[in-house]
């Protein structure tokens, strides 16, 4: 097995997706991973998270996380503070950066 990219797609508040894809993104490191935030999922990109998501982030600096700024800019995201585990691609980058992953998984 290859490289692993989980998809948080949906809001990190009020469910558990977006730390089950980085608790299993940190479990995967060995064979290498990343998060990638789309739709509601790029709320995660932004600064001050608190809490148990913060922590996931910062602890495992390895793990690559990358937002979809199309995705920011639809929820007026783009002039907030914005954490710097995240780096912001534009739809090209996006896509060839989850092209370069043997595998995606969706949460």
């Amino acid at each position: 097995m290859g490289p692993v990219v989980f998809l948080v797609d949906s809001s990190p508040y009020g469910y558990e997706r977006a730390f089950g894809a980085l608790n299993a993104a940190a479990v995967c490191l060995p064979i290498g991973s990343a998060v990638a935030l789309y739709a509601d999922g790029v709320y995660l990109a932004l600064a001050d998270q608190r809490g148990h998501l913060a922590g996931l982030m910062y602890a495992y600096p390895e793990i690559d996380i990358f937002a979809h700024e199309p995705s920011m800019a639809e929820r007026g995201l783009l002039s907030c503070d914005l954490s710097d585990r995240v780096e912001m691609l534009d739809d090209l980058e996006f896509v060839e950066r989850i092209r370069g992953f043997r595998a995606m998984v969706v949460i």
